[in-house]
């Protein structure tokens, strides 16, 4: 009697347990449930084609540019001002989700907006720059960037309310592309780019997009000539397969040789994540386990089209590890910023600067280039 009554008692408590553990995993699953309906809901959906505010700075008064004009272009990702030398991330088979406190994005900006102002460019793009996110500290990236321009545009391309992986999580997110002058930008276009990723991975990753720029050119009279300068700002996939870079480099082709057909002077910029076909990045080894970038096949474009790089330095490292500290003779080193030109510019030179990847995972690279 005594063994059955312990046996009976036993029972209840296992089954107590089990149910505990089920409302356990339903509440999970409605909590999951909960947020994927909340991104859905809340997904950013831009327009294939949305105009874009152009800001100009009190006071300021933007140059024209002229046919023979000498003008530098600059790029950079500025890694939302969080992917310094100390950095490591997931993505990049590192362990940090969030890369840096506060300080150390500030520190950041202010080490990126010191090299902008010492390179003054006439046209800078910029790439992951922060508005409002979780990893960069909530810092108005956008604000800091643009002091000394004398305009700027900005163009989301990665906004979601909440981010769930990993563990911590990436959190909110709202950042973009970014272009500042000290010409005059006429007017800003966002062209959607496709989006390779499904629903429901879509919902927690960037909708690529181009920033194109629009700036009048004159003749020596001062005179419009009917012809524009169009600057792109771009920043194109990263993690897919290769079917999204393949996708997202056919529609830059197209829109860049669509604006060159009208006689425009054409300038693209940025982070391509490809290296370009005809760049020699021997020096600069894949090693195994690493983030593979793509060739961006300049054979795909007709031979009017000029493809810019410099390697004499990379222009991004690895996010594996952190850089400081480690052993730089056999990091991962990668080429894919840089900049595609029609053939009525003359590229005059190109530099990659050697910052040591102090504030970014990227370097800037430096054009000068003049308006035949």
């Amino acid at each position: 009697m005594h063994s059955d009554s312990k046996e009976k008692a036993a029972k209840p408590l296992w089954r107590r347990i089990l149910r505990i553990i089920l409302i356990i995993l339903l509440i999970c699953v409605i909590i999951f449930a909960a947020l994927l309906i909340w991104l859905t809901v809340t997904e950013y959906k831009p327009a294939d084609s949305e105009e874009i505010s152009v800001q100009t700075a009190d006071g300021a008064a933007p140059e024209d540019v002229r046919e023979g004009s000498s003008l530098t272009y600059m790029t950079w990702n500025v890694g939302y001002g969080a992917l310094g030398d100390n950095a490591d991330f997931f993505m990049d088979g590192g362990h940090s989700v969030k890369t840096a406190d506060k300080a150390r994005v500030q520190s950041n900006l202010d080490g990126i907006q010191s090299e902008i102002e010492a390179m003054d460019p006439d046209y800078l793009f910029m790439q992951e720059v922060d508005t409002d996110a979780s990893r960069s500290s909530h810092i108005d990236e956008s604000q800091i960037l643009s002091e000394g321009a004398a305009n700027w545009d900005f163009a989301y391309n990665y906004k979601v309310k909440f981010i769930p992986y990993p563990i911590p999580p990436i959190g909110e997110v709202n950042a973009g592309i970014m272009t500042a002058s000290s010409r005059t930008l006429e007017d800003a276009s966002r062209i959607q780019l496709p989006c390779p990723f499904k629903w429901p991975v879509r919902l927690g990753n960037l909708k690529r997009c181009l920033l194109v720029n629009r700036t009048p050119v004159l003749d020596e009279n001062g005179q419009d000539t009917g012809k524009e300068l169009v600057s792109v700002n771009l920043h194109l996939e990263a993690y897919d397969s290769g079917e999204g870079k393949a996708a997202q480099t056919e529609m830059l082709r197209q829109v860049l040789q669509e604006e060159a057909d009208k006689g425009n002077y054409v300038i693209a910029g940025g982070d391509f994540n490809q290296t370009f076909s005809g760049t020699d990045d021997s020096m600069y080894p894949e090693y195994e386990g690493r983030w593979h970038c793509g060739e961006l096949d300049e054979s795909a474009f007709s031979d009017e089209w000029q493809f810019v790089m410099d390697n004499t330095h990379p222009t991004c490292r690895s996010l594996d590890q952190a850089y400081a500290g480690a052993d730089h003779d056999n990091f991962q080193y990668y080429m894919i910023d840089g900049f595609i030109v029609s053939s009525n510019v003359q590229v005059d030179s190109v530099s990659t600067q050697d910052l040591e990847f102090v504030c970014s995972d990227h370097e800037p690279v430096v054009m000068q280039v003049t308006l035949k």
